[in-house]
């Protein structure tokens, strides 16, 4: 592109230069031009005032003409009457003298031009003298149209500059070597000599591409190249780097909610599992302290006292355990499941990348709207998907295929993996907590996942599979929201 607009700018700047010098020439041209007319004028006075009888005079002003001006090679006085002798500094023949007698008898009062029947690049400029019906002697200039042209200006000494001069009807008199295409063309300014002026250039590669020229433009736009593809590849690490950070956040966010609900779940279990044991305690310690207050035994009561006391606070920090973990229910609102699948599929490409495992998604095109707690729900898809990861280490040909669609007013979401299933004796007790078939695995992922479906008001369930497992989310869709004005 920079060599392309290298090459216009100075396909114009010759054109320029072209339209210039030639408005130039032809300014010189037709003032030169004008000049002719004058002479004319002069000779015609001298003739009629000799009347025939002082033609050295006529001569001596013809040669004096010839002298200052060497493009008038020739200036011809002759008689309309064939029988009276031509005055002339060299003679001409006859055919001539006829065309010359032929162009004076036809003039209107205005110079004729015709091509000089016997030099070339000449043209015969002639004139009735006395310009008038009762004309005697057709006066002929004899006009050199190259040195009329003639310029010293050194655009003109150039092989690659032509031009061509031509007479009103096309007659070509002179005409450069090598004249290529037309750029310029344009009359003198003269009433008696309309010559034509076409001007051409020739532009080789070379004009349009100058050599120094060129190596800047390549240098300039090499530079600007580097610059742009610089500031590309920065402006493309910065938006790379702000969706990592955006990534990471939502890891961190995810991470940390499936931190603090594994500790609810986990605080809920064990106040499940003590608060019927310790109030058992609590019941047995309250009537020991019956019996005993029956009788006199104070130390023993003293201790009962306490046991009470005891099983009470474990009670009291139990239940307070189990409601400081609770997840808290944050706000919901109407999200496109479609959004929530694409999150965490870029949240874990990397890992199934990493394990080899294909992740497909098969969403349907049109938005599927629940209404929920966005993270929540990214936390439930994030466990069964990295759950289907897991479970596929080993596979070959690895993948999970995840699918989505609608039907009636319930959303369903199908996650599906080619591994080994779950066995038959697991599937009762899947969303049971601490249910695990993982060293190193809590039990609580299914579980808290159950739950907070459950609290969106939908289900998750295994589904089987063949090969592999299927777990299935179902949900309510969101309400139109003209039914929900209503």
């Amino acid at each position: 592109m920079g060599l392309a607009g290298l090459a216009a700018v100075q396909f114009w700047l010759h054109s320029a230069r072209l339209d210039s010098e030639s408005a130039t020439l032809q300014q010189l041209a037709s003032q030169r031009a004008g000049q002719h007319d004058a002479h004319l004028t002069a000779l015609s006075a001298i003739a009629v005032a000799g009347a025939g009888q002082r033609n050295d005079l006529f001569l001596d002003v013809a040669a004096t003409i010839s002298q200052f001006y060497p493009r008038i090679g020739d200036v011809q006085l002759v008689p309309l009457d064939p029988a009276r002798d031509i005055v002339g500094a060299t003679a001409i023949s006859a055919s001539t003298a006829a065309q010359i007698r032929a162009a004076a008898t036809r003039s209107t009062g205005v110079p004729v031009m015709l091509p000089h029947p016997e030099k070339t690049q000449h043209y015969l400029l002639i004139k009735r003298s006395p310009n008038s019906d009762q004309a005697l002697y057709a006066l002929a200039l004899s006009v050199d149209a190259a040195q009329l042209f003639g310029s010293n200006a050194a655009f003109w000494a150039q092989d690659k500059a032509s031009f061509r001069v031509s007479l009103p009807d096309g007659t070509v008199l002179v005409q450069s070597s090598g004249m290529s295409a037309v750029r310029f063309a344009k009359s003198l300014g003269s009433g008696s000599q309309p010559l034509l002026l076409e001007t051409a250039m020739r532009t080789r590669p070379a004009d349009l591409l100058p050599p120094a020229q060129v190596a800047l433009v390549l240098l300039l736009t090499g530079l600007l190249y580097a610059a742009v593809t610089a500031a590309s590849r920065q402006r493309s690490r910065v938006r790379e780097a702000e969706q990592q950070a955006s990534l990471s956040r939502m890891d961190a966010q995810l991470s940390h909610a499936a931190r603090v609900n594994a500790m609810g779940e986990m605080a809920s279990g064990m106040a499940h599992e003590l608060t019927q044991p310790l109030t058992a305690i609590l019941a047995q310690a309250q009537a020991g302290k019956r019996l005993l207050a029956r009788g006199d035994s104070d130390a023993v009561a003293s201790v009962l006292d306490g046991t009470v006391a005891q099983a009470r606070r474990a009670s009291t920090l139990l239940d307070r355990l189990r409601n400081w973990s609770r997840p808290q229910r944050a706000g919901t609102e109407p999200i496109d499941l479609r959004d929530a699948i694409a999150n965490v599929r870029a949240l874990l490409s990397a890992e199934a990348h990493r394990r080899g495992v294909t992740l497909q998604a098969a969403p349907t095109n049109h938005p599927v709207t629940v209404t929920v707690d966005q993270v929540e729900i990214e936390q439930v898809i994030h466990n069964v998907l990295r759950n289907a990861l897991e479970a596929l280490e080993g596979t070959p040909q690895a993948r999970v295929k995840i699918t989505l669609r609608s039907s009636g007013d319930t959303a369903t979401l199908d996650i599906a993996d080619n591994g080994p299933g779950v066995a038959a004796s697991m599937v009762p007790r899947l969303f049971m907590p601490f249910m695990t078939t993982r060293a190193e695995g809590t039990g609580l992922g299914l579980a808290l996942s159950q739950r907070l479906i459950e609290r969106a008001g939908g289900t998750i369930s295994y589904a089987g599979g063949n090969p592999g497992a299927v777990f299935r989310i179902n949900l309510p869709l969101t309400a139109p929201i003209a039914e929900a004005a209503q």
